[in-house]
């Protein structure tokens, strides 16, 4: 099944489409530029209401960098799995040289770019960044996998 993309990318629909994710764990909004298996940017409109802001922390409300990861994450995987393999369960098995610059607050747009740089042996290897107002708010390079379970059988990666 192939992704709607429209001038402006694809919205929140086609993003549920292909990702399992739902609230309050989908962190992507809109996707506003595709070049398939190359280069993702998606967006990401952080509220007040998030779940996360009540206890983190309740004084001065900060994104946990681990759901920044998990946002370029599922960026991520809405460049490379959903493209090749519409099946497909996603799983973020690593990441490396990971940098928070800024922190990301409500009101900010969080913007998220994925970069496929290498897939190797069923993993796929990406440059990562997260950016609010054109700044870096964090960067890292994720390490990805996926596998596909149809009935009794787990089609892994090769």
């Amino acid at each position: 099944m192939a992704l709607t993309i429209t001038d402006t990318g694809y919205d929140i629909n086609e993003v549920m489409k292909r990702l399992p994710h739902r609230y309050p764990f989908l962190l992507i909004d809109r996707v506003i530029e595709v070049e398939p298996q190359t280069k993702l940017i998606a967006i990401k409109n952080v509220t007040m209401n998030e779940q996360f802001f009540t206890g983190h922390f309740p004084k001065r409300p900060v994104m946990p960098g681990v759901l920044i990861m998990e946002a370029l994450a599922q960026a991520s995987a809405l460049l490379w799995v959903t493209d090749m393999h519409p099946d497909a369960m996603y799983f973020f098995v690593g990441m490396e040289k990971v940098r928070f610059k800024r922190q990301v607050e409500p009101g900010d747009q969080l913007v998220l770019e994925a970069v496929l740089t290498k897939v190797h042996r069923g993993f796929a290897y990406f440059s990562t960044v997260a950016k609010v107002d054109g700044q870096v708010a964090a960067q890292a390079e994720l390490i990805c996998t996926y596998r596909i379970e149809t009935g009794d059988e787990i089609i892994k990666p090769m």
